[in-house]
């Protein structure tokens, strides 16, 4: 679908095109959001928190149960329609846009589920490809229906987790819990604070007479062509050169005192984990400035983490960097930065109504 797709359309064109494609209504539909980050990028996967909003982009997905083993799905999106058995959900020569559909029924095969056929569609237009995790939004809209179709009861947590498991066991990203979690649990005019470690999550109410926008480069990457798993790996070394668990477990101080233990340059170890240590207590200030409503520091704050991301985590590409800058300079704006896991996407602002 197009991104310029009306989202409150969305429920009546799943319902609409699953009867066109299969002669019958679907039984069950499910949604799930896409979201933004206003701050705390690369700062999940090291245990730490976050702060996402939803947004008003979504995915939908139209489902019915089978009597045999068969899956028939169509995609609205990419304009396509495939069939396979629940036999068949590793086989990797069927089209790439099917990897989550067959990912969400092999995880939950993994935990013993009782699978069945199904007849699904899916449409959205949650930007892809733009750090609005449309992939996550896939993820859930799915868990959401296929848990109700099989009438599993998991809480809004545990299918965030589900998704989770399928990027990480069947698609190979090893992403942390952000995305799957705010497309599972957001809430209208607030932001949520994650806690990556305990997966604790808290409501943060976004301040009268701010906006949320997203400014997009238009510029596109792959999470799976190596570089995002090659800095969650570099984190996870200066962990461990560090004697922590994880990044979350040293403060901005500590991390100073104790830099030498990490490999010297060139190697990136030591821009990493300042990255990241510095993120995660940025991201506990703006909690408590957008709480106090003190845009002028909550705004500081996203500028910092641009910079951060890249010029220390070194994730950000010209057009990033440019159009941050630019709507940085803007009146009305409080403050800007890049959005996503890099190398192209969008930035993120919040301005003055």
């Amino acid at each position: 679908m197009s991104g310029n797709t009306p989202t409150q359309e969305l429920a009546t064109i799943v319902q609409e095109s699953f009867h066109k494609h299969f002669g019958y209504s679907p039984s069950h539909v499910g949604f799930a959001p896409g979201r933004v980050n206003l701050i705390g990028e690369h700062t999940d996967y090291n245990d730490g928190f976050v702060l996402p909003a939803a947004i008003d982009k979504a995915v939908y997905v139209a489902a019915r149960l089978r009597d045999d083993r068969t899956i028939n799905l169509v995609s609205l999106d990419y304009e396509g329609s495939v069939s396979f058995s629940l036999d068949q959900l590793q086989d990797h020569s069927l089209p790439a846009w099917s990897r989550y559909p067959r990912g969400v029924p092999f995880i939950l095969s993994q935990m013993g589920a009782p699978l069945r056929g199904m007849d699904l569609v899916v449409a959205g237009n949650v930007p892809r490809g733009g750090g609005f995790s449309s992939s996550a939004a896939i993820e859930v809209a799915l868990i959401e229906v296929i848990t109700a179709l099989l009438a599993m009861p998991l809480t809004q947590a545990q299918k965030a987790l589900l998704g989770v498991r399928v990027e990480h066991e069947f698609v190979g990203i090893p992403c942390g819990i952000m995305d799957q979690m705010i497309s599972a649990v957001g809430q209208v005019d607030h932001a949520i604070l994650i806690d990556c470690r305990t997966q604790e999550t808290t409501p943060v109410p976004i301040p009268s007479g701010v906006s949320i926008i997203t400014l997009d480069t238009g510029t596109r990457r792959e999470l799976v062509e190596g570089e995002y798993g090659a800095r969650r790996r570099q984190c996870e070394e200066a962990a461990a050169a560090l004697g922590i668990k994880a990044l979350r477990d040293i403060d901005p101080v500590g991390l100073i005192e104790n830099l030498e233990k990490l490999p010297a340059p060139p190697q990136p170890h030591r821009m990493r984990a300042l990255h990241a240590v510095h993120e995660n207590a940025r991201t506990l200030k703006a909690v408590e400035a957008l709480r106090q409503g003190d845009m002028d520091t909550m705004g500081k704050l996203m500028n910092l983490s641009h910079i951060s991301l890249s010029d220390l985590y070194e994730v950000s590409i010209k057009e990033l960097d440019i159009m941050a800058y630019l709507a940085q300079r803007e009146p009305q704006c409080f403050g800007a930065r890049m959005m996503g896991g890099g190398f192209g996407g969008a930035v993120i602002a919040l301005v003055e109504d």
